[in-house]
C-alpha cells in the first residue's frame, strides 16, 4: 500500500434550494467556471488541474452532499472499500465507472456519523494554470462533530490520513504534504463547518475578499492568519448559508513535523488569529457553521 492511500481531496457536493443563485455567486463572485452540467447537477471548476471542485445540485434545502478524494491507485480503492466496510460503514455505491464527466473507478460509503465520502481514482484532469485572484484547488473541508475523536480515529486508522496537530476545539488531518485536507470541529451536532478554496498567494486572498464584499458579502471573519497549517483565511457566508472560505500559503509538512497538542495552541486573551488582527467572528458566520447538515444522513 502507498504512503497515503487517499492522495488528495477532489470536491465537494453541495444541494442548494435556488441553483441559479448558486452557480451565478460561485461563477461571477467567487471565482469558478462552470465545466459540465449532467443530469440534475452542475460541475464548476477552479484554475487548477482537476476538473471540477465543486457540485451543485438542487434541493429543498442546503447540504452537503458529499466529499470526494482522490485516491493514488486502484487497488488502493479497492483496500479502501473492505476497511471502511470492516468499520461498519454504509456502501451507498460499490466500486464502478463514476457517473459523473470527471469519469474514473470510484465508489461511495457513508461513515459512521453521516457524511457521505466518495473515493475517485482514474479520473480525468485538466491542465492547471495559476490565475491571481482565483481559486485554484480545493484546500480543505472543516467538518462538524459531536464525537470528534471517534471520527479523528476513522480518518486515521480506516483512511490512513495522519494528525497533524489537535487544538481545544479541532482536529488537522493530513493525506500528503499540505498540513491538513481534513479538518474536525467539535459541535453539537453533526454536519458541514464549511469549505475552504485555495488561493494562489496572500495578495489574491485579498483582493478575491474585495471583489466578494463589492458584491455585497460582508466578511463573516479575517483577514487573518491561522494557528495549526499558519495559513491565512477569509470566511463568508454564500447565499444560501453555507461558510466558505478563501486560504492560502498552507503550511507544507513531512514526517518530520511536530504534533502539537491543545496546550500549545493556545491565544491570548481576545485573540483569533496568528496575527491578531482578525476580529471576532460574525454572529451570521458562527450560526452558519453549525447550520448545514449530511444530506440523507
Amino acid at each position: 500500500m502507498a504512503e497515503f492511500p487517499v492522495i488528495a481531496l477532489r470536491s465537494v457536493e453541495l444541494a442548494t434550494p435556488d441553483l441559479a443563485a448558486s452557480v451565478d455567486f460561485y461563477t461571477r463572485v467567487w471565482g469558478l467556471d462552470v465545466v459540465a452540467e449532467a443530469e440534475d447537477k452542475i460541475f464548476l471548476a477552479a484554475t487548477g488541474d482537476d476538473f471540477h471542485v465543486l457540485e451543485l445540485k438542487q434541493s429543498d434545502r442546503s447540504e452537503l452532499r458529499k466529499i470526494s478524494f482522490r485516491v493514488g491507485t486502484a487497488e488502493a480503492l479497492v483496500w479502501l472499500l473492505a476497511k471502511t466496510v470492516a468499520a461498519g460503514c454504509t456502501v451507498l455505491r460499490e466500486i464502478g465507472l463514476a457517473d459523473g464527466p470527471a469519469g474514473g473507478e470510484r465508489f461511495v460509503i457513508r461513515e459512521p456519523q453521516g457524511s457521505a465520502l466518495e473515493f475517485v481514482h482514474g479520473d480525468c484532469r485538466k491542465q492547471g494554470v495559476v490565475v491571481a485572484n482565483r481559486p485554484q484547488r480545493l484546500a480543505h473541508v472543516n467538518i462538524n462533530s459531536a464525537e470528534i475523536e471517534a471520527l479523528s480515529d476513522f480518518y486515521r486508522n480506516i483512511l490512513d490520513f495522519r494528525l497533524t496537530d489537535r487544538s481545544k476545539l479541532m482536529a488537522f488531518l493530513r493525506c500528503n504534504d499540505d498540513h491538513h485536507a481534513v479538518v474536525l470541529a467539535e459541535a453539537p451536532v453533526n454536519g458541514l463547518n464549511h469549505v475552504a478554496f485555495l488561493m494562489p498567494d496572500l495578495e489574491s486572498v485579498m483582493r478575491g475578499s474585495g471583489r466578494v464584499v463589492d458584491h455585497g458579502y460582508p466578511i463573516g471573519w479575517g483577514v487573518g492568519r491561522h494557528g495549526p497549517g499558519d495559513n491565512v483565511f477569509v470566511y463568508f457566508v454564500d447565499p444560501q448559508g453555507v461558510v466558505i472560505e478563501y486560504t492560502a500559503e498552507v503550511l507544507q509538512v513531512d514526517d518530520g513535523y511536530r504534533f502539537k497538542g491543545p496546550e500549545e495552541w493556545v491565544w491570548p486573551p481576545g485573540r483569533t488569529d496568528h496575527w491578531g488582527i482578525a476580529p471576532p467572528k460574525s454572529d451570521a458566520c458562527k450560526k452558519a457553521q453549525i447550520s448545514i447538515g449530511f444530506s440523507g444522513a
